[in-house]
């Protein structure tokens, strides 16, 4: 347990520093109290995610898959994305026309080169419990936090100045992606902070392409099923 408080440090910490050269750059206008609440919704969401590190004994079958962490911190998500605003947080079905084209030109690019790289690498056996987690929780779980709930508070706090190819990005999109690939590529054991470069440009740069579906549309639909299928199509073919 106390390296993973350790860990939940540094990510938070990076996440605060992050915020830090945000404010520098926009010179003090932020909404200091949507960024503290960001910081902590993310404190709430790891304890959740890893089911109180340990001390939470809920199984809801023999797996080796985390599926009582994730469902209680997609449990988390979902009530804090219903007290901000469903529709404010991506929960709709509905999609921004004038942003739909663009999102989905992306998307079947993102479809290609993740059935590309599957294609190449070569299949682990299939494990029905393995396909099952991967087809639902990861795109469930980490959309609605990260492109959905934790967005929704970083841009509140530091607003989208700016249009990427029509789609309003910001701070928050940067800092969410960030906090993202930090999320896999940081740990601590041993007494020593570590970091994996390359997984945080594996998970870090999809990270912001899903913010740009995410903003483009509307809607994290497309986010969801683009986040699913790069991690199940790696069993599947």
């Amino acid at each position: 347990m106390p390296d993973a408080i350790m860990a939940l440090g540094g990510w938070i910490g990076a996440t605060a520093a992050m915020g830090l050269v945000a404010a520098l750059a926009l010179r003090g206008r932020v909404k200091w109290g949507w960024f503290l609440g960001a910081l902590a919704l993310m404190a709430a969401y790891d304890a959740l995610l890893t089911r109180g590190y340990g001390h939470i004994p809920l199984q809801f079958w023999p797996s080796d898959w985390n599926w009582e962490g994730k469902v209680m911190a997609l449990a988390l998500s979902l009530v804090v994305a219903f007290a901000l605003g469903a529709q404010r947080c991506g929960l709709t079905l509905k999609q921004d026309r004038k942003g739909l084209k663009g999102a989905l030109i992306l998307s079947g690019a993102l479809l290609a080169l993740f059935l590309g790289l599957a294609l190449y690498f070569p299949t682990p056996p299939l494990d029905v419990d393995e396909l099952a987690f991967q087809l639902t929780m990861p795109g469930l779980d980490e959309e609605l936090f990260y492109r959905g709930v934790l967005l929704l508070m970083l841009n509140e706090a530091f607003a989208r100045p700016l249009r990427c190819l029509g789609a309003p990005m910001g701070w928050g999109a940067m800092i969410s992606s960030v906090a993202f690939g930090l999320a896999h590529a940081l740990g601590y054991s041993d007494g020593a902070f570590t970091f994996d470069a390359m997984t945080m440009l594996l998970t870090g740069a999809p990270a912001l392409l899903l913010v740009w579906v995410r903003e483009k549309t509307g809607s994290l639909l497309l986010p969801v099923l683009l986040h699913n299928f790069a991690n199940s199509i790696f069993l599947l073919v």
